[in-house]
Formats: C-alpha cells, sequence, structure tokens
C-alpha cells in the first residue's frame, strides 16, 4: 500500500535487510555456472542480524532516467551480468504475476530503478557479504514489486549460497536436478528458535580481500580436482542427511564433528585443486589446532570450527561454554590495543582458566593475530524495513549522504 501511495507521485520505494549464512556442508563447485547451480547439495546456519547483515533500498521513479547502484555509499556498476540476473528474475516475476497486463496501481516495469546497499560489517573479507547482498536485494526488489513467492531461486543467480539466506535457522540449499535449475532452491530445516543454546564466534584475524574469489576459485576446483568430484557425489550427500538428523535432534556433538570434518574436507579439495588455492593460513592452522586441544582437555567436542573461502573463523559452541573458550582466546591470541573491543555483538561474561586448562590448551600466545572476536547466534530470514527513517535513499532516490 505504502508503494502504491507514493506510485501517485512517482516514486516507489522498499527497504530490507538480510543476514549472512555460514555454511556447515559447504557449497563448492557448479555444474551450470550461468544459473548457478551446484554440484552438491549445501546446509548452512543463518546468523542474527543484530550483528551481522545488509540493508538494501530499491526505489523505482519514471523521472529516473537510468538504473544506479551504489555499495557502502560509493556508486557501483549496475551492469554486474549477477546484479541484472536478479533485476531480470524479478521483474520476470512480477510481470507474470500480473498476467501480462499493465497494472495502473502497480507499479510500472519500465521505470528505471536505484539501488542502495550497505553492511554493516566489512565487505569481501569472508563474511560471506555477497549471499546477505544478493538475498538483500531480491528482496527489497520482491517488495518494491509486491511479489511474495519463493524468492531463493532469484537470489540463488546473483550468488549460489545467497538462496540460502532468504531463511532464517538452519537451511538447505537443494542441488536439485532439472537443466533449467527450477528444483535448485533453499528450504528451512529448522528455524533459529529450534536450538536456542546455539552460539557462534566468528573469528576475525582479517579484513583482507581473499587472494583467489570463490567463482573463480570453484570452477578452477571443478576442471581439477578428482577429490572434488568424490566429495560431491559420494561424501556429500550422505553428511547432508547427517547434519540434518544432528540439527533436528541438536546433537553438538555430532554437529560439531561434522562440521569440522566437512570444513577440511572443503579446504582439502583447495589444495587438491591445480594450481591449489590457499585460503587458510598459519593463523587459520593454528585455531584449528587449538579448538582440538581444548575439546581434547574437556573429553568431548564443546567448539566447533568452520571456514569459509578466507581466513577467518566461524566458531560452534553452546552457550555454557562461550564465556570460557573467549577468554582461552583471549590468552592464546592476546589483543593488541583493543582490549575493549575486542569482544563484539551479545555480552561475554568472565571466565576463570584453571591452571590444567591453561598449560594443556594455551601453548605459544600470538599476540594482536585475532582482530576481535564477534558473539553471535542463529537469526531469522529478510526482514521489511517499516520505518521510512531507515531508507537508503533520500526522495530524491539519491543516498543521504549526496543527497
Amino acid at each position: 500500500a505504502a508503494a502504491a501511495m507514493a506510485a501517485e507521485r512517482g516514486l516507489a520505494m522498499a527497504t530490507c535487510t538480510a543476514p549472512v549464512n555460514i555454511a556447515v556442508i559447504k557449497y563448492w563447485g557448479k555444474r551450470d555456472t550461468d544459473l548457478i547451480l551446484p554440484i552438491n547439495s549445501s546446509l548452512s546456519v543463518t546468523l542474527h542480524q543484530d550483528q551481522l547483515k545488509t540493508t538494501t533500498t530499491a526505489a523505482a521513479s519514471r523521472d529516473f532516467t537510468e538504473d544506479r547502484l551504489w555499495l557502502n555509499g560509493k556508486e557501483a556498476d549496475v551492469g554486474h551480468p549477477r546484479v541484472q540476473a536478479c533485476l531480470r528474475e524479478v521483474r520476470r516475476l512480477a510481470r507474470k504475476r500480473r498476467g501480462g497486463g499493465e497494472d495502473t496501481a502497480a507499479l510500472s516495469l519500465s521505470y528505471k530503478i536505484h539501488i542502495a546497499s550497505e553492511n554493516n560489517f566489512p565487505t569481501a573479507a569472508g563474511l560471506a557479504s555477497s549471499a546477505a547482498g544478493y538475498a538483500c536485494l531480491v528482496s527489497a526488489l520482491a517488495r518494491l514489486y509486491g511479489l511474495e513467492e519463493e524468492l531463493s531461486e532469484v537470489a540463488r543467480r546473483g550468488s549460489g549460497s545467497a538462496c540460502r539466506s532468504m531463511f532464517g535457522g538452519f537451511v538447505q540449499w537443494q542441488r536439485g536436478d532439472r537443466p533449467d535449475g527450477s528444483d535448485s532452491l533453499a528450504l528451512q530445516v529448522a528455524p533459529e528458535t529450534h536450538w536456542p543454546e546455539l552460539r557462534v564466534l566468528v573469528l576475525v584475524v582479517s579484513g583482507e580481500k581473499k587472494p583467489v574469489g570463490s567463482t573463480v576459485g570453484m570452477q578452477t576446483s571443478v576442471e581439477t580436482s578428482p577429490l572434488l568430484k568424490h566429495r560431491a557425489e559420494v561424501v556429500v550427500p550422505e553428511r547432508l542427511a547427517q547434519m540434518m538428523r544432528h540439527i533436528r535432534e541438536r546433537d553438538f556433538e555430532g554437529f560439531g564433528q561434522l562440521a569440522m570434518r566437512d570444513s577440511n574436507q572443503f579446504h582439502a579439495t583447495c589444495l587438491d585443486t591445480f594450481p591449489p588455492i590457499f585460503y587458510l593460513t598459519d593463523l587459520s592452522r593454528h585455531i584449528i589446532a587449538l579448538a582440538h586441544r581444548y575439546n581434547g582437555h574437556h573429553g568431548h567436542t564443546k567448539v566447533a570450527y568452520t571456514f569459509d573461502a578466507g581466513p577467518n573463523a566461524v566458531i560452534f559452541a553452546l552457550a555454557d561454554t562461550v564465556a570460557e573458550f573467549v577468554e582461552v582466546v583471549r590468552r592464546s591470541f592476546p589483543p593488541a590495543t583493543n582490549g575493549d573491543r575486542f569482544v563484539r555483538g551479545l555480552p561475554v561474561g568472565p571466565a576463570a582458566l584453571s591452571p590444567e586448562l591453561l598449560a594443556a590448551v594455551v601453548t605459544k600466545p600470538v599476540p594482536g593475530a585475532v582482530q576481535y572476536i564477534l558473539h553471535t547466534q542463529p537469526g531469522p530470514g529478510p526482514q521489511l524495513v517499516d520505518d521510512p527513517s531507515q531508507h537508503l535513499l533520500g526522495a530524491d532516490g539519491l543516498p543521504w549522504s549526496r543527497a
């Protein structure tokens, strides 16, 4: 209704937020690079938008002369093929929904659009910004054009993992079998409320761009890694079923072990790629070893790591483990200066470490290696922002900073 009312003066606007997701059964490799169809299904946890989110405003007006895009305040290329694919798909669905006829009350599909998007976290630092970004773009566009349907398929055309950010909680991206991709979509396995004790720690080790982008990296892997082929055809189908069971049963031991194994295998396929791709750094390996020492000391899986195409570690734990493990990380990687800003996000209580734990787990400290820890938890899917003051574009259809 708001969009229709604004349309009378020729400007319609919609703003949404969307979450980051972290895969616990990894997606790596496409069987169709144009439609973005994966060689295997994947499964992820959607992170809470209070800590990590993308906000996107989409506006349409008869006064706009061209489509325009701003990312984090800077104008960007709206002609990017994946942005165009999302725009085209949303407009196609809107046209189809209107039965081909131009509904005068509805927003004209011929109007140019302006899009502004911003993250509350560093872009391309291995924090899955493209997933949140494209999920948010599609959500805002769908809202603008009044679409309600299954949109994970559209988000997939922007970035494969973006289809998983269209839902909260625990989400599966089904590989699908059809060549047209109509059955390659995301499904919610369980909502974020299903496992209230689950927590997530993102250990940010660097805000650098990754050495090899995911798009190029995964296709090189598809072309050259026999291990990846075995993973996709044999290993993942079994792991996916196991992981869904662990989530349903809230079995942290099973969930954590499988998440670590799958992360390790994904990075093994990167090493098996030719030439090899290195996303893990010495520091990543140091964190892996720390997690195993910590679990070994306790005699069961209390923390579980997973790494995407970058060096930042994502650690899953139950709420009652967080304070102690954060203290272990603080002792292992003493913060350089930002002692006060070392832990961000959800509050973390103090913890005393026993001398036995310190001796067994905290070996050679590496000062300043971890920039900060973000404490978060599973959260919901994309949200509509109703408050007009939260729009990223002004009444003139330009970003506030430019207006």
